[in-house]
């Protein structure tokens, strides 16, 4: 029979009780999300901080299907197709029209916060950003 105190639990590490922790190095390409109810989780990233056109074409495909399952409730569904037609136009020569896609890549965040289209809009956003530097 052990005689003694009792060791006390562990307090849990602040941050990780309930929601979403998201956590990693910001730098690297990967993240280690947890938290419940994650869906549509859009993410790209590259070690160097560029993007390439691939890469961004594919976020394209994924705005586009958001946008066109979510077009009833969007209030700017039309500027935000426009944006996207404007971003698949410019992706043959990024360098010639880079003034349009920073505009672009700068609107875009404002336009979709707060909206279903939100997280596939900023990933789309970082990414044209990403191609730009």
């Amino acid at each position: 029979m052990a005689i003694g105190r009792r060791r006390p639990d562990p307090t849990p590490e602040p941050g990780h009780g309930s929601g979403i922790s998201i956590g990693g190095n910001n730098i690297a390409p990967l993240q280690n999300v947890v938290g419940q109810n994650i869906s549509r989780v859009y993410q790209a990233a590259s070690a160097d901080g560029t993007t390439d056109v691939d890469a961004v074409r594919a976020l394209l495909i994924a705005f586009r299907e958001d946008l066109d399952r979510n077009a009833a409730v969007l209030q700017h569904a039309e500027a935000l197709r426009a944006m996207a037609g404007t971003v698949d136009g410019s992706l043959t020569a990024p360098a010639e029209s880079t003034s349009t896609l920073r505009g672009i890549a700068q609107a875009l965040p404002a336009l979709v916060l707060g909206t279903v289209v939100q997280q596939s809009g900023e990933a789309l956003a970082h990414a044209v950003s990403g191609l730009l530097s």
